[in-house]
């Protein structure tokens, strides 16, 4: 058996064109394909993917994942999502791998935003990336 990578993270949403609107336009990550059961974004290597949940009520989110991506400024990307009114479960704050925050989707999914000072040998440090303030 031999895993290489994560070819995609799929997130069950309760409100599809919600969801397309906040990753689409919200956080402005380009769509792959688009259809009513399944949306992809990104075009090569790990893909965000988007799929309806087909039981709503017992959709548990907010926990257990985090979704994380990189950028290459917080601070702009931050003032740009507060003027968006975007929820931040953890506010913009310093960690020992550079800058980094959390903010929630349309159903809560964590999503991890960070600009990286450098990779360092241990990589990231997971329990500073989630834990709350």
């Amino acid at each position: 058996m031999s895993f290489r990578k994560v070819g995609a993270v799929i997130l069950l949403v309760s409100n599809m064109e919600k969801s397309i609107r906040f990753y689409k336009d919200t956080l402005g990550i380009p769509i792959k394909t688009k259809s009513n059961d399944w949306t992809e974004f990104f075009n090569k290597d790990t893909v965000l993917a988007l799929h309806p949940a087909k039981k709503k009520s017992k959709m548990k989110t907010g926990s257990g994942m985090l979704v994380g991506f990189e950028v290459s400024d917080l601070d702009s990307t931050v003032q740009k999502l507060k003027e968006k009114k975007v929820k931040f479960f953890k506010k913009p704050k310093e960690e020992p791998f550079g800058k980094h925050a959390i903010i929630q989707d349309p159903d809560g999914h964590l999503v991890s935003i960070a600009e990286i000072k450098e990779k360092s040998a241990e990589g990231f440090d997971l329990l500073g990336l989630i834990g709350r303030e």
